[in-house]
């Protein structure tokens, strides 16, 4: 088989963006008011959700893809917006100027940018491990991980704001059960809409991309935060997931390798 991005453990494009983004957290950091920042803020989204919004198309199919998305959306809008205007489940918080515009001046429109990718790459990490339900709440767990380090970088920004503040780089613990709830919920939605391949295919090591990308840019944030911490999270939690999409690359070389004519 030739040597191509998907059989090698991990592609040289995308160290090449991790370490873009790693970089990148320097100036999200230095430079938060940087005219055209907001735009800026979409163009980064959009480019690091891509790699997960493709896998999961070839791993499930264009209209399970496209109807996980939109259900897994349509549930971030519904409970971050629930969130913000009864303080439940995650707390009383409201999100920043920084992120853009708001639906319902409430939630950022470019929230599915951010969030749906997480939620695709904490379940394709667990897919065909175990049941179902065993899947779901690693994932869930999971996520509640990747948002040890993303919240305490997003409250240093102004991304979003908790104004009695937490113990937590100024978080509440009352928001991490909250992400442990929504987590549960969004990855039964993502396995029950688009997962029916998941367990029945190898697994794409693309699925992992975008959540890898994305704690690149948050490991340069909490790094030049000086957010201690959450920075060695993120570390090791990239870690993980490298491993995991190494391994995740020899499997699918095996089914490659099986499923070849003799």
């Amino acid at each position: 088989m030739p040597r191509t991005a998907v059989a090698r453990p991990v592609p040289r494009i995308l160290i090449a963006a991790c370490v873009f983004l790693f970089l990148s957290g320097f100036f999200v950091v230095e430079f938060p008011d940087v005219p055209g920042a907001s735009v800026g803020s979409y163009v980064f989204n959009v480019l690091i959700a891509l790699p997960a919004f493709v896998a999961l198309r070839q791993q499930s199919g264009a209209a399970r893809a496209v109807s996980a998305l939109v259900a897994v959306s349509l549930f971030g809008y519904l409970i971050e917006g629930f969130g913000v205007a009864t303080g439940l489940p995650y707390g009383e918080f409201h999100y920043g100027d920084p992120l853009g515009p708001k639906a319902f001046d409430l939630v950022p429109f470019l929230l599915p940018l951010s969030y749906v990718p997480l939620v695709i790459g904490t379940v394709a990490v667990f897919a065909g491990t175990g049941s179902t339900l065993r899947r779901i709440i690693a994932s869930a767990l999971l996520l509640v991980a990747v948002d040890g380090v993303l919240d305490p970088g997003a409250v240093s920004l102004g991304f979003w704001v908790w104004p009695d503040g937490g113990p937590y780089y100024g978080v509440p613990l009352s928001n991490y059960g909250g992400w442990l709830i929504s987590g549960l919920l969004a990855s039964a939605i993502l396995t029950a809409v688009g997962g029916a391949r998941f367990d029945t295919s190898p697994i794409r090591p693309g699925l992992l991309d975008s959540l890898i990308l994305s704690l690149s840019l948050w490991l340069g944030v909490t790094v030049f935060s000086g957010l201690v911490f959450p920075a060695v999270l993120a570390a090791a939690l990239l870690a993980f997931l490298l491993v995991r999409r190494t391994q995740l690359v020899r499997a699918l070389r095996r089914h490659r390798s099986v499923s070849l004519p003799v």
